[in-house]
């Protein structure tokens, strides 16, 4: 169970890296704003976007946070990597940027894969 509960952590905390600090530090930064706009998305969008990914990224590493919360979090996550890809693609075509939100996107499924198999230890052992 221990080995387990590392890899969790550790998948877990790359996303509450990528998708919670950095963004929460960077969102303001011109280069965010204009990441954004190349896009297609208006500059409040990228604002909620930062606001949601800090808030699904605290659900998902505070261990206080009901069940049902962290799988809506994990889904969310797991929509805004596929259609981060798809945008990517569209208006970028194929390349690293349209590929690298599907490489966190399997770090997030390690990690869901994981929460899920400690809950049910959790459950075993009650």
């Amino acid at each position: 169970m221990n080995k387990a509960k590392i890899i969790f952590w550790i998948t877990t905390i790359i996303i509450f890296l990528f998708e919670g600090v950095m963004p929460a530090l960077t969102s303001q930064s011109e280069l965010a704003k204009e990441g954004i706009r190349h896009l297609g998305y208006p500059e409040y969008f990228g604002n909620a976007l930062v606001v949601f990914k800090v808030l699904g990224v605290l659900a998902l590493v505070i261990p206080q946070v009901p069940n049902r919360i962290k799988e809506w979090a994990y889904a969310g996550f797991t929509f805004d990597f596929l259609f981060a890809s798809i945008s990517h693609f569209a208006v970028d075509g194929f390349g690293f940027q349209s590929f690298f939100p599907l490489i966190i996107l399997v770090i997030l499924l390690i990690s869901y894969f994981y929460y899920h198999k400690i809950e049910r230890h959790k459950n075993i052992a009650l």
